[in-house]
Parts: C-alpha cells; sequence; structure tokens
C-alpha cells in the first residue's frame, strides 16, 4: 500500500500570530524557532518521509514562498511544489492538492498535514498515521487526529466523539460534531465533558473520498478544480488552477467538508502534540529557570519577573524586571511586549497597525 500513500504539506500561511519573528516575508515555518538548527517545515518534511516515500510528498505555499520551499527542502522536484496564487484558506488548497494526486494515482491516499506543528514522538506518530490510512485505504471514511485537551484553550477546534468506555491511543472512534473555536465558557464546558478533542488539523483520507465529499457539500468548488482532470501533470495546469483559485470562495475544509460529512473518525493521537499556534504554545517546549522564564539572549538578564517567554538578539543588551506572564520579543527592529493572556489579539493589534499607516 505504500506506493499508494501521499502527503500534502500545507505551508502558505503569514503566521501572524508569531510576529515579530513571523512576517510575511518569511513567515514560521521557515523559520527555527525551537533553536535546533532545522526549521518546522523540515521537521515536518522529515516527520512524513518515514510514512510516506519521498517522491509522493506535496508542498503546497503561496507562490511568494516557492524560492524559500526550495531552499530548505532541496530534495524535491519542482513538480512536487504546488502553488496558489492567493490565500483561499483550506478547502480549496485541499481541492487542489487532492484532483492533481487524484489524477496520478485513482487509489492515492493522502495525509494532510500543516507545516508549522511540533511533534515529540515521532515513533508514535507514525503508528498512527499508519492505522489511519489502512482505516482510509479500507473504506470510504474520512479522519482527523484528536489531542486530548488539557487545558480550555479558545484557539483550537473541537470535535465531540462517540465514547463507548476507555478511549485510548490509536483508536478510532465516530465523530459526533465539530465546534470551530469556541469561546471559553464554552471550552470549559468541553473539557469537563471528556468526549471533546482539539482538532489538530492533520487529516487522512482516499483522494476519491475527500473530492466525493466536496462534490457533495461545496459543488461550485470541486466543479472549478475538477471539472478537467487531464489538465493536471501537463503544461496547461498553472493557468487552470490560478484561474480555480481566482474565482472560488474562501473557505476552510472545516466549514467546507467536516462540520457537514457524516462519514467522520477521530482517532485518538499520543504524540506530543502543539500546532506552535502562539508564542505561549512553544514556551510550553522551552528550558525554563526556577521562576518559570524561558530566556533566550545571551547579554538579557531578568530580575523579580515570572513565567515570562524573552527571546531578545544575542547582541542587545537588555535589564527585563517586574513582569509576570509577559511575552517579550525583539526581532529586525521590532519589539512585542505582550501579556500571555492577551496573545490572542496580537493579529487584532496588527491589523489596527496596518490600518494606521
Amino acid at each position: 500500500m505504500r506506493e499508494n500513500n501521499y502527503a500534502v504539506i500545507m505551508a502558505g500561511g503569514v503566521g501572524s500570530r508569531f510576529w515579530p519573528m513571523s512576517i510575511e516575508e518569511c513567515p514560521k515555518q521557515f523559520l527555527d524557532v525551537l533553536g535546533i538548527g532545522k526549521t518546522l517545515i523540515q521537521l515536518t518534511f522529515e516527520r512524513l518521509k518515514n510514512v510516506v516515500p519521498e517522491n509522493n510528498i506535496y508542498i503546497l505555499t503561496n507562490e511568494s514562498y516557492v524560492n524559500l520551499v526550495k531552499t530548505q527542502l532541496p530534495s524535491l522536484k519542482s513538480n512536487q511544489i504546488l502553488t496558489e496564487p492567493e490565500r483561499k484558506n483550506t478547502a480549496p488548497c485541499i481541492t487542489y492538492a487532492a484532483a492533481k494526486i487524484y489524477a496520478l494515482n485513482k487509489d492515492a491516499n493522502l495525509v494532510v498535514a500543516p507545516s508549522d506543528h511540533l511533534i515529540l514522538k515521532e515513533d508514535k506518530f507514525e503508528r498512527i498515521i499508519n492505522t489511519a490510512l489502512i482505516r482510509a485505504d479500507k473504506e470510504d471514511r474520512i479522519l482527523t487526529l484528536g489531542i486530548k485537551p488539557t487545558r480550555p484553550d479558545t484557539g483550537y477546534g473541537y470535535i465531540q466523539f462517540h465514547q463507548d468506555g476507555d478511549i485510548i491511543a490509536g483508536q478510532i472512534s465516530k465523530v459526533k460534531h465539530f465546534t470551530e473555536k469556541p469561546n471559553r465558557e464554552m471550552a470549559e464546558i468541553f473539557l469537563k465533558s471528556g468526549d471533546y478533542y482539539w482538532n489538530s488539523g492533520i487529516f487522512v483520507w482516499k483522494a476519491r473520498t475527500i473530492l466525493k465529499a466536496l462534490r457533495k457539500f461545496k459543488p461550485d468548488l470541486h466543479e472549478l478544480f475538477c471539472d478537467n482532470f487531464e489538465i493536471y501533470n501537463t503544461p496547461g495546469e498553472y493557468e487552470y488552477v490560478n484561474e480555480a483559485f481566482r474565482k472560488c470562495e474562501d473557505i476552510s475544509i472545516d466549514f467546507a467538508v467536516m462540520e457537514n460529512a457524516k462519514n467522520v473518525d477521530v482517532i485518538l493521537a499520543d504524540f506530543d502534540w502543539s500546532d506552535l499556534g502562539t508564542w505561549g504554545s512553544l514556551s510550553d517546549h522551552l528550558d525554563k529557570d526556577v521562576n518559570g522564564n524561558s530566556v533566550k539572549g545571551d547579554n538579557t538578564h531578568v530580575f523579580k519577573s515570572s513565567n515570562c517567554l524573552i527571546n531578545l538578539p544575542n547582541h542587545k543588551l537588555a535589564i527585563i524586571q517586574g513582569l509576570d506572564n509577559h511575552i517579550v520579543v525583539e526581532s529586525e527592529n521590532r519589539l512585542l511586549i505582550l501579556d500571555k493572556k492577551d496573545e490572542q489579539s496580537l493579529k487584532t493589534y496588527l491589523k489596527a497597525i496596518q490600518e494606521n499607516n
């Protein structure tokens, strides 16, 4: 079955919640945010090579990031880099990739994964993905990987599932309902109920299964990308896809398919996952001093402060005193000082700055 397994790595986002290190010209998936000498997209690519042949891995990114992808993943062939001319969310991207791969292989199974996730236990990741691929190959099912929530986080979508006794890692359960990023009160209810997982944003399905679902729930989107399969993997593909992106709606795969389909399963993952969506989520994986501070910067000195994430250039001499639960990051003359509890508002603040300038 391995030759029928493909992976699509989504790498077109701007990562604005990781400002000021992540900017539109070089977003977080192309950064070494962990300080280990490898960027997030490189880590994702290496992880997926263990379950999918390298030649079957495709990167889906914005046209402006093609050179970054080629530089960081030099083993890729040009036809493995799929480009979107404009950002229209995940449903159009996935439709494009599924159609292109289906045109190559009618029996293709797809793993769709973001490029900016942190997964620490890669052996468990491989086991979970292989379990999902076997299920998707044998049955007409749409699978998503769920993470057991540890806090009432409002930055994640939630998946309610049918619970029958204790749930163990790798177990597949039928999905009842998707909820996209609830408020704090609802997130606390979900956490207490015990039958909700976080939506990891990692999906597994056959190419024909997801295309069938898109034809049913988003026929206009399906028609734009799928009315001419013969055009894929030919010189005419570029113009055909660009025209489809120009006309299609901006919609996520969650709203387009996952909230509507009845053949959706969730598989509990236990591989120490984080979507690294915010600075706060990164701080959970960094070394800390006795006061809970994570400090990067050789000339940064911290006094009477606790539970802070501080990332400053080595050449910057800094004294920080009296902060609690704050994020302090400087990069290329851009400085962020933000209360951790307000980090979900960072995108709002950046938008306000853009509007004022």
